[in-house]
């Protein structure tokens, strides 16, 4: 599984660079020089990217990658998104803190103990984070969009999530 770490937004200047929108939490890490990241088009295409350098330009990055040596090869890459492969990635020791592809078939029960499914995916929308929770009712299967908040999921781990839901929350 990938992990997106940034967004190629548009071309920087006329020597190469490119505006990054970041979607890491470190990315001094993953944009140092050397890094290897692999850009996935809209079309499907798949190329590597080497960082040669990258700077803070307000919010974001203007980063230069090997072989980007020009305004054209830079405007090329609009709209790639930058990935690594989610196993070289680690949320560490902070029992508050993962990335969404460490709770993607996780077991999700009450706080009473009661099974419930097991979460699908994480979907981060303007209004909130929501939890997608595989539900099995019998031979049927659905799927119920849960509010990620801690009024709903107290109890959010690698092995377990734990949803205290209102009333009504999974009646079909």
């Amino acid at each position: 599984m990938d992990l997106a770490v940034g967004r190629i937004v548009k071309s920087h200047g006329v020597r190469g660079e490119v505006v990054v929108d970041v979607r890491t939490d470190d990315p001094d890490a993953r944009f140092a020089p050397d890094s290897v990241l692999r850009g996935r088009a809209r079309g499907g295409g798949e190329q590597t990217l080497t960082v040669v350098g990258a700077r803070t330009h307000g919010e974001r990055l203007l980063v230069r990658f090997d072989g980007v040596d020009g305004r054209e090869a830079a405007d090329a890459l609009r709209g790639v998104v930058l990935v690594v492969d989610s196993d070289s990635v680690s949320s560490g020791d902070d029992p508050d803190e993962f990335y969404d592809h460490e709770l993607i078939g996780v077991a999700v029960r009450t706080v009473g103990g009661d099974p419930v499914g097991t979460v699908a995916d994480i979907l981060h929308l303007p209004g909130g984070d929501t939890l997608v929770v595989t539900v099995t009712d019998g031979d049927a299967t659905r799927e119920v969009l849960v509010p990620f908040v801690a009024e709903i999921v107290p109890t959010v781990g690698t092995d377990v999530v734990e949803i205290d839901p209102p009333d009504g929350l999974f009646d079909l």
